[in-house]
C-alpha cells in the first residue's frame, strides 16, 4: 500500500507531539518495516527543514532531513499539481498541493489527522488510527 503521510505525521514524531507521537511513531515504524510504502511530499521536506532550523538549528535540520530521505520516497511537485491545487476548493493550499502530489505519484491514499480538510477527494483519506488498524489487522497489502 502506497500511503502519502500528511506534514502533520512526521511532526507528531519530530517534535515528540504528547497526544500524538505515539500512533504518529507507530506509522512511520510500519514505513520502516515495509509494511506500508510511506511517501511525503516534496513540500513536506522544505517545510521540515525550515521548522527544524528554527527549533534547533541548520547542521541539525540537515540530519534529520537525511533520515527522512532514507526511509521515505517522495512524490513530486511540478506545474501541474500546483496549477490544480491553485483550482481547488481545498481551503488550505498546502494540503491541495499534497493531495494533487499524491494523487498524480499513485497513492492508495493519504493519512492525515485533518482528515476534515480533504473533503470529496476521490484518494481514501486515513486518519492515523484508521491506517493503523488497517496495519495492524494485515487488511492492506
Amino acid at each position: 500500500m502506497r500511503i502519502l503521510l500528511d506534514t502533520n505525521i512526521i511532526l507528531d514524531v519530530l517534535l515528540a507531539r504528547k497526544a500524538f507521537v505515539e500512533i504518529s511513531a507507530n506509522i512511520v515504524g510500519a514505513v520502516e518495516n515495509k509494511k506500508i510504502e510511506g511517501y511525503l511530499c516534496a513540500t513536506t521536506i522544505t517545510t521540515l527543514d525550515y521548522l527544524i532550523s528554527k527549533a534547533l538549528n541548520k547542521k541539525q535540520a540537515r540530519i534529520e532531513i537525511q533520515k527522512i530521505l532514507g526511509i521515505f520516497n517522495i512524490a513530486g511537485v511540478n506545474t501541474n499539481v500546483l496549477e490544480q491545487a491553485v483550482k481547488s476548493k481545498f481551503a488550505d493550499f498546502e494540503d491541495a498541493v499534497q493531495y494533487y502530489s499524491a494523487e498524480s505519484s499513485d497513492m492508495d491514499g493519504i493519512v492525515t489527522r485533518n482528515t476534515k480538510d480533504y473533503k470529496n477527494t476521490r484518494l481514501p483519506i486515513y486518519n492515523p488510527e484508521e491506517l493503523w488498524g488497517l496495519i495492524v489487522s494485515g487488511s492492506i497489502n
